[in-house]
């Protein structure tokens, strides 16, 4: 056996990513400054006392442990032929159907990885696949390249350097818009409605502040959290704790797309004193995320939602709606909540398939169906929330 041949052998199975927790549970859209933010891999959080998927949604279980190892034959044979493994594994995924399945490569995971941090190197713009395998823009950070540039949600983005993006994973589209410094130029070209027009914007090292916390009419306090990154979820539970006696919550989920789930649970254990917050499946196997105790309970809670409410956020709306904790205003949630699992295959890229389903505490699933609000409102959902959070009372 050549040399070749005993280094696939020995690397041909996929060898799941273990940093505390093995599973994914993916953000619904893409980071295009790094990384999916409806969801990846997570690390082990302190005090948690369950293992916990981190964010990225998918559509389609399928088995992904004969996926995985589809992808790392395809990946060793390809490297034996001297072809890209990682384009090996790209397409092997795509034939398992796993419609949210994604290959990585080890510079992309990395940056991914940095990405749920909290800070990368881009022009500051979500994105996501549509179903006609079109780009479109689904946030856009303030203050960054692309919000300077007037770029919107709802934009499409059609070529990246001259390179047409429609059907590419997102991971590609986000490994274009990525660069190694900042400073470096990137030409996007862009559509809305019936304007079409081109932008050169230089990438920033930007960092995300996903949490920000305001006071608000008749001394409430709005907590808006646009994606759970590492550390936003004790960030949610200071923002109850350090809030005025009797002060009323509105938790803002609004075009939120996921996040580390365990980031979630995290915040949810600021409005509830332990107990269930999810239960998801591995393959059959049952396993259930728990909140910590000591969390406030005594102040009303008004949580406010939309279509881009995804992934983790769903996560953290169910069990909050469920346990009567709070009450749900706005638009339907989009529908993501599909487990993930990493691994690495052959040539050091990372694949991510899906390998289950979440569901709330009453047992309801999340992926392809969404959280219907309690009451559900299309225009001014902000200022019907506040009214609802004034005429609640104490949790009884």
């Amino acid at each position: 056996m050549s040399g070749l041949d005993r280094f696939c052998d020995r690397l041909s199975r996929p060898r799941r990513i273990r940093r505390g927790a093995t599973l994914t549970l993916v953000f619904a859209s893409v980071l295009a400054t790094g990384a999916a933010t409806g969801s990846w891999s997570e690390g082990a959080e302190q005090g948690r006392k369950s293992p916990s998927p981190a964010t990225r949604s998918v559509a389609s279980s399928g088995d992904a442990g004969d996926a995985a190892d589809e992808a790392a034959d395809a990946a060793a044979e390809a490297m034996a032929d001297g072809k890209s493994g990682k384009k090996a594994a790209e397409d092997a995924v795509s034939r398992s159907g796993d419609r949210w399945g994604s290959v990585y490569s080890p510079g992309e995971f990395q940056e991914f990885e940095q990405a749920l941090d909290g800070a990368y190197t881009g022009v500051g713009l979500w994105a996501r696949r549509a179903a006609d395998g079109r780009i479109e823009v689904s946030r856009v950070q303030r203050g960054g390249p692309a919000d300077r540039a007037g770029v919107r949600e709802g934009d499409r983005l059609t070529s990246i350097d001259g390179r047409r993006v429609a059907g590419l994973p997102v991971t590609e589209v986000v490994s274009l818009l990525r660069g190694d410094r900042a400073g470096t130029p990137v030409t996007l070209d862009l559509e809305r409605g019936t304007r079409a027009w081109s932008e050169t914007l230089h990438r920033a090292r930007l960092s995300t502040d996903p949490v920000t916390v305001t006071r608000i009419a008749g001394g409430a306090v709005l907590i808006k959290v646009d994606a759970f990154t590492k550390g936003s979820g004790e960030r949610v539970r200071s923002a109850v704790r350090k809030a005025p006696e009797g002060a009323g919550i509105l938790l803002d989920l609004r075009g939120n797309s996921g996040g580390l789930v365990s980031e979630a649970v995290t915040a949810a254990s600021g409005l509830v004193d332990g107990g269930l917050v999810a239960t998801y499946d591995v393959r059959g196997r049952q396993k259930a995320l728990h909140a910590e105790r000591g969390g406030d309970t005594s102040r009303p809670v008004v949580t406010l939602v939309d279509g881009g409410t995804m992934s983790a956020a769903e996560l953290l709306t169910g069990a909050l709606q469920d346990r009567g904790r709070a009450v749900v205003v706005g638009s339907k949630t989009f529908g993501k909540g599909s487990v993930q699992m990493p691994s690495r295959l052959p040539d050091g890229s990372v694949a991510e398939l899906t390998v289950g389903h979440y569901r709330t505490p009453s047992g309801r699933a999340v992926d392809g169906q969404g959280i219907t609000p309690d009451l559900e409102v299309d225009g001014g959902a902000e200022t019907r929330a506040e009214t609802v959070l004034t005429g609640l009372g104490p949790p009884s």
